[in-house]
């Protein structure tokens, strides 16, 4: 997995082919998100912080975001605009007052819950997930102002930091492949994810990006539906 991996993702070829299934078996819902949906709502993120917020690369983002289809929006345009991403899934145990960052995104409930322990940022967005959005800016309808065609940007390199603590590009992508590689994933699979047992994104996301597979994300996952599940959606592997 390369810069360019990262940005665009190692999506399957056809743009009409669905990438990610979203399930949550506690309310029922499934949304499904083509090649194109998916990589629109990423160029329209990377948009909105490069023209909306005056981002560059290099600048800080403070994902404080459950594993969603949303959240991978969120996460594909902020590398792609090469902004280091600091991850901090839905839960708030051990939970601290944060560094400031640039900008930061978090969902309705958890930022009525935290308030007190949320980065301080110039550029706030909230995203309801379900839940009414009040305060701070409304990232969907930010967002969505914006072209689903992914803009130009300074030229990334392997060394760039895209996560917390200096994880680069290069190393970001290394794991997410070796993660594929220890499960067998390949191009055309379809990998199941247990989003309440693998919060990071390099599991729920970029280990089936990485090779360039799709994949179900599922939250509150029921066990006793599990098969139904794999029948359902295609599944080919489980996480």
């Amino acid at each position: 997995m390369n810069t360019l991996a990262v940005r665009d993702a190692v999506l399957p070829a056809a743009v009409d082919q669905p990438v990610l299934i979203y399930r949550d078996d506690a309310t029922g819902e499934r949304t499904e998100l083509s090649v194109r949906e998916l990589s629109g709502w990423a160029a329209r993120t990377a948009a909105l912080l490069h023209e909306g917020c005056g981002l560059q690369v290099g600048a800080q983002a403070a994902v404080l975001l459950p594993p969603h289809w949303q959240t991978a929006g969120v996460l594909l345009g902020a590398w792609a605009a090469g902004v280091s991403v600091s991850y901090q899934g839905w839960s708030t145990a051990g939970l601290e007052p944060a560094a400031p960052m640039d900008v930061r995104f978090v969902s309705a409930a958890r930022r009525r819950s935290v308030l007190e322990n949320l980065p301080e940022a110039p550029h706030r967005f909230v995203l309801g997930l379900g839940q009414a959005v009040s305060d701070d800016v409304d990232f969907v309808e930010a967002a969505g102002r914006y072209s689903p065609n992914l803009p130009s940007y300074a030229p990334l390199r392997w060394t760039d930091e895209a996560g917390a603590g200096g994880v680069t590009y290069r190393e970001l992508g290394g794991i997410a492949a070796g993660v594929a590689d220890m499960v067998g994933l390949r191009g055309g699979d379809r990998l199941l994810v247990d989003a309440d047992s693998f919060e990071q994104p390099i599991h729920w996301l970029l280990t089936a990006l990485s090779v360039g597979a799709s994949v179900v994300v599922c939250a509150n996952l029921d066990r006793s539906r599990l098969d139904q599940h794999i029948a359902a959606d295609g599944v080919t592997h489980v996480l």
